[in-house]
């Protein structure tokens, strides 16, 4: 309250008591005890009025205590349990819980981590992969304002994610890592690595990448082999040293069966070895007897013909070869998609070849194609306008249905160049992608489909698609946003299915540490998606006598169903929906492999590099007692106090409107019930 304030009171005091003391003690014939009363009413009533208007500040003070946060991370994957730590780790998260020291210094957070992070109470050691440094990652953002010490209690063995002995804590982060498990390093032999492609071609080979890693110190050998079906597919001697502790193979497999291969790998094992898990290492390969070839039909070079045949062979299924138009010898029935590149009149010939050849096509017009020439081969579609360039932006339809893509950002990307125009189209078709002219949304078609039966033909009304690509090379890095969705999109196109009503998508074999999925979209008897679906799918694994049902739930335009806890084995199933009958069945195989058992004993060198490169140092869980006291006399984690102070104008206090009105009252009445009104 500020010195002209206590003036303003003072006077308001003495005014208050001026003005009552003249008018009920002067000349007053009032008994003593009715004018007290009434002069003590009216000092008040009028102190308090003058007291509001003058209105002084009142600050309070607050001291507020602002602890540290001690972020606990507990390992809760399968690897503890196998190195039979999980009590050791819980009686740390004990220690932590309990102590009083630690609790009146901290606030202590929990969380359990595997693949993903949780906020946990208990542990139950059941995550199939470890994602350390996603654990640090996510402390360091969500911390990253607040002083805070993390507790990494873990047996350093990562199957997922970055390399987190390189990670860099924040400066309000400090790393204090606990190792649980045995550091005895054993002499072991381990497949650390095998490579795959996930597909192979009929009476082709594939390659298989192996890295054999050996812990210890004498010269040793062994042999690697690959079994099918029992059999040997390959075999091959190693030798290892001290100085020679990894090799690498590479095997080249023959795709002699169609459809899903199994394979086992195996490094043999050293006479008493302790750990031979991770000797062994499944792995499959399904083997087709197909490949996409797409010719690409030009008349003049354009950057759009190189970025599509990239964009395509992404996936080694598929193949692309760029043609010119003027060329004469071109077998159409290696073929399964040919895609017109800006047609013009030396295209006519094309367009009868390949109706005749009864194969899907794909259109792309721009500023040098030849409408005429479109119109004359395709009558169902032609454009009215001039030779005016325009650049069209695309926007996409989200009631698109007839395949499962991702919105790579259409609106965002460079616009396409074609002539300007009306498009005239007397077919059925379905809308991908709109034009947007200066962001006005039309309702012509940038990027359309249509479908007749077994044939398919799309079309794209705009070149420089290279631009696109490039794009978003630039914004992330890579190009597999863009080249994924050409490539779902060739792949609708080349198809020769006839469109069903129930459509669903799989692998043939997953992996026991995957999550397997299924997605499926369901149309009504017009071929419209329906959202209204009642999806559900039957499990049976006969050989264990295991039988599931789940229900599909609805994510945007498709369905989707998932599972973590198969077992290994051979699956057959049934999705049905329910309302209309329909129903389509397959089967899968999940493959044993479990990352978690492939360690023997914890990993001190990395946790040991993690806590130097962040100035700290590693403990083991008999040496709490020294990390308690390392937290509580670092200097960095002291108790803040914060001292908070609030000015509040006189005037805010209610209460002391409602005393005014009080006093006035009581005045009143008090004046009322002595018959002086």
């Amino acid at each position: 309250m500020t010195l002209l304030n206590i003036i303003y009171i003072t006077l308001a005091v003495i005014f208050a008591l001026g003005f009552s003391y003249f008018q009920y003690y002067v000349k007053s014939k009032r008994n003593k005890k009715e004018r007290l009363i009434l002069f003590t009413l009216r000092t008040l009533s009028v102190f308090t009025l003058l007291f509001l208007l003058i209105n002084p500040k009142i600050k309070s003070v607050t001291i507020q205590k602002v602890k540290p946060d001690l972020v606990l991370a507990l390992d809760n994957s399968e690897s503890i349990s196998y190195l039979k730590q999980e009590n050791n780790l819980s009686e740390i998260a004990l220690f932590f819980k309990k102590d009083e020291e630690i609790n009146k210094r901290f606030n202590v957070h929990n969380i359990g981590f595997g693949s993903e992070i949780l906020a946990i109470d208990s542990t139950n050691f059941n995550a199939k992969q470890t994602d350390i440094f996603k654990v640090l990652d996510d402390v360091k953002s969500s911390f990253k304002r607040k002083q805070n010490a993390s507790i990494l209690v873990t047996d350093g063995n990562q199957t997922l994610g970055r390399d987190f002995q390189y990670f860099n804590a924040s400066k309000n982060q400090k790393i204090f890592p606990i190792i649980v498990g045995d550091t005895t390093k054993f002499p072991d032999l381990s497949i650390s690595k095998l490579n795959v492609n996930r597909y192979a071609f009929l009476e082709n080979k594939f390659p298989v990448e192996v890295f054999l890693n050996y812990s210890g110190s004498k010269n040793i050998a062994s042999r690697f082999v690959i079994l099918n079906d029992g059999e040997t597919v390959f075999s091959e001697e190693v030798n290892f040293s001290e100085e020679n502790r990894s090799v690498r193979l590479e095997a080249n497999l023959p795709a002699s069966q169609v459809g899903t291969q199994t394979f086992s790998a195996e490094i043999l094992p050293l006479k008493n070895e302790k750990n031979t898990v991770n000797n062994q290492n499944n792995f499959a390969v399904e083997v087709i007897d197909e490949r996409t070839s797409v010719l690409i039909l030009s008349s003049f070079p354009h950057p759009d013909l190189g970025t599509l045949k990239k964009s395509i062979e992404t996936n080694k299924q598929r193949k692309a070869t760029i043609k010119y138009a003027s060329e004469n010898i071109v077998k159409l029935n290696e073929y399964q998609l040919v895609i017109f590149y800006q047609p013009n009149n030396s295209f006519n010939n094309w367009f009868e070849a390949i109706g005749k050849a009864n194969l899907n096509y794909f259109v792309i017009t721009g500023t040098k194609t030849d409408w005429n020439v479109i119109k004359k081969s395709l009558p169902f579609l032609s454009k009215s306008g001039s030779n005016t360039e325009q650049d069209f932006y695309a926007e996409i339809n989200p009631n698109f249905n007839q395949f499962q893509f991702e919105d790579i950002g259409f609106l965002n990307l460079p616009p396409l160049q074609d002539k300007f125009g009306d498009l005239k189209i007397d077919t059925d078709f379905e809308t991908l992608l709109y034009q947007n002219l200066e962001g006005v949304t039309t309702k012509q078609p940038l990027l359309m489909i249509s479908r007749n039966n077994a044939k398919s033909s799309a079309f794209l009304f705009g070149e420089n698609i290279w631009r696109w690509r490039t794009k978003i090379f630039l914004e992330n890095k890579s190009f597999e946003k863009f080249d994924k969705f050409i490539g779902g999109l060739v792949q609708n196109l080349s198809s020769k299915k006839k469109k069903e009503r129930l459509n669903i998508e799989y692998e043939s074999f997953y992996y026991s540490n995957e999550i397997i999925k299924f997605d499926a979209q369901f149309f009504d008897e017009n071929y419209q998606f329906d959202p209204n679906a009642n999806l559900k799918i039957k499990l049976k694994n006969d050989s264990i006598n295991m039988v599931s049902d789940s229900r599909f739930l609805l994510r945007n335009n498709f369905y989707q169903v998932s599972f973590n806890d198969l077992q290994p084995g051979e699956y057959e199933f049934t999705v049905s929906e329910e309302n209309s009958g329909i129903k389509k069945t397959g089967k899968f195989s999940v493959i044993s492999f479990n990352g978690e058992e492939q360690f023997s004993s914890a990993n001190f060198s990395k946790l040991k590099n993690l806590a130097d490169k962040n100035e700290s140092q590693v403990y083991f869980p008999d040496q709490l007692e020294n990390l308690k006291s390392e937290l509580l006399n670092d200097n960095r984690f002291s108790i803040i106090i914060k001292e908070n102070i609030k000015s509040q104008a006189i005037i805010e206090w209610y209460i002391l409107l409602f005393i005014l009105v009080g006093l006035l009252a009581g005045e009143w009445f008090y004046r009322k019930y002595k018959g002086l009104i």
